[in-house]
């Protein structure tokens, strides 16, 4: 335990031993990288950078919270950046992509075109073995999204992200978000009647 003094001068021990980190916290915290990214060496990547950033930290960790929540804060951060990265990549990406997908709908009443009408999946709710395959079937078509859509999507769905948090950190417009999450939805739902047809 280490200890150290607050601004009174009064001495507290602090909770975190960076011997014990790798032992202790590795798994959950590559199991929450790699749920937020495609790439198992990234994934492995971030939590290396995680375990250094907060060593050269240590001396700033108060243990307002556990060593784990604390962890896994600087891992969020680090996530944060990569996917930053990853939008600055993928701003072409959007360009390039305006005319993919303008089948879709009826230009005169924004409905949608019969050929890519929503079917109905037919799936039983409470069939468990169904849910795990659609699981599995979502994980695949995710793989699939480019990297700055899969990086919007998951920030706004899985991490549960405000829009204007997600533009911030990507460095997107408003309307670039939007376009992102509209298509990303299109690819996802034709993904998805594909393999469960």
């Amino acid at each position: 335990m280490n200890e150290e003094k607050n601004g009174l001068g009064i001495s507290k021990q602090l909770h975190s031993d960076p011997v014990s980190w790798v032992e202790k916290y590795a798994d959950d915290l590559y199991r929450f990288a790699i749920s937020r990214l495609r790439d198992e060496e990234v994934a492995k990547d971030l939590v290396q950078d995680t375990f250094l950033a907060a060593l050269s930290q240590l001396s700033r960790f108060e243990g307002n919270s556990s060593e784990k929540t604390w962890l896994a804060a600087i891992l969020k951060n680090k996530i944060s950046d990569f996917y930053r990265k990853q939008a600055s990549r993928g701003l072409n990406e959007i360009r390039q992509s305006e005319t993919v997908q303008q089948d879709f709908f009826d230009l005169e009443n924004g409905h949608w075109n019969a050929l890519h009408a929503p079917g109905v999946f037919g799936l039983e709710i409470n069939n468990p073995l169904l849910t795990k395959e659609l699981s599995g079937i979502l994980t695949a078509c995710l793989k699939k999204l480019p990297p700055l859509w899969y990086s919007v999507f998951s920030m706004k769905h899985m991490d549960d992200l405000q829009s204007e948090k997600i533009c911030m950190e990507l460095k997107l417009t408003d309307s670039n978000f939007w376009v992102i999450m509209h298509r990303t939805k299109l690819n996802l739902r034709a993904c998805l009647q594909k393999y469960l047809k």
